[in-house]
């Protein structure tokens, strides 16, 4: 394709939100939480992605239940290459969020490549975000994308995972909670929710587990074994899809001078599904 440097200056949209209290009390029942960060709290990790949702009009909603490319309210490429996926991300965290303040987003194309993998054409789309709140830059994030052909394969070949966490949470995924944080993020794509589709059209095996979920799990593991951590950077790579009725493991271990926890999730057949690593102050 064209080389997308020329281009990518014209690739940019912004967005403003407000943090929202019912919306962060929602998403604290979603993980199961008794009580939610209160108004004037800071927003935990990773919880922003519930905000700035993709608001497209109903007829401009393609097949699979994301906008289609080029619609307004979306600037992602068209790549032509069906599939759409989350494949990892890298954040910075330099000012809190805090909830009932108003935020705002920038967000650019920062690189589009193809290549042909061994299952078939890929494009890669990583976009930045840089989210300010009062009036300070809170969170730095480059986002990856995956774009893949219909037939094929969206996992690596499987890797086990490690055996070596000392934090270990497990549990299994249902289409309630899937739905719930679907309707959390305004996420339509169908293969959170949709069984037929995603195993008829798709052709994978049963519902798939948001790959954003799976990040905020890892991140709400940490924040669970060490509440009043301050995490600085956050990175985070998806290896092999999770579905929905299956054994979720979330794992940590953390290095010796705590400094950076090791964070990872495995399948309930033991195969790394995601890889992460968090910095702390």
């Amino acid at each position: 394709m064209d080389d997308p440097s020329a281009s990518n200056e014209k690739c940019t949209e912004s967005a403003v939100d407000i943090v929202a209290p019912t919306s962060v009390a929602a998403l604290a029942a979603t993980l199961d939480y008794d009580t939610a960060p209160a108004e004037r709290d800071a927003l935990p990790p990773l919880w922003h992605w519930i905000f700035f949702r993709p608001i497209v009009r109903q007829s401009l909603i393609a097949e699979d239940g994301h906008p289609r490319k080029g619609s307004k309210g979306t600037f992602l490429p068209d790549l032509g290459l069906p599939r759409r996926m989350w494949a990892g991300g890298r954040l910075r965290f330099t000012a809190p969020v805090i909830v009932g303040e108003r935020i705002t987003r920038a967000s650019s194309i920062l690189d589009v490549r193809e290549k042909q993998g061994r299952t078939g054409k890929l494009g890669f789309v990583t976009v930045g975000h840089r989210i300010e709140c009062l009036g300070a830059l809170a969170i730095d994030e480059e986002h990856d994308i995956v774009y893949r052909e219909l037939s094929a394969s969206a996992a690596h070949a499987p890797t086990a995972a490690p055996a070596d966490a000392a934090w270990q949470r497990t549990l299994t995924p249902d289409e309630t909670f899937l739905f719930r944080y679907s309707a959390l993020t305004f996420n339509a794509h169908r293969i959170h929710y949709d069984t037929p589709y995603v195993t008829q059209t798709e052709g994978y095996p049963g519902l798939i587990v948001h790959g954003p979920l799976i990040a905020t799990l890892l991140m709400d593991l940490l924040r669970r074994e060490r509440p009043d951590a301050v995490v600085l950077d956050f990175s985070y790579r998806a290896m092999r899809p999770c579905f929905a009725g299956n054994a979720l493991h979330l794992c940590g271990q953390p290095s010796a001078d705590g400094k950076t926890v090791e964070l990872w999730s495995k399948d309930h057949e033991g195969w790394l599904g995601m890889s992460a690593r968090a910095t702390l102050a």
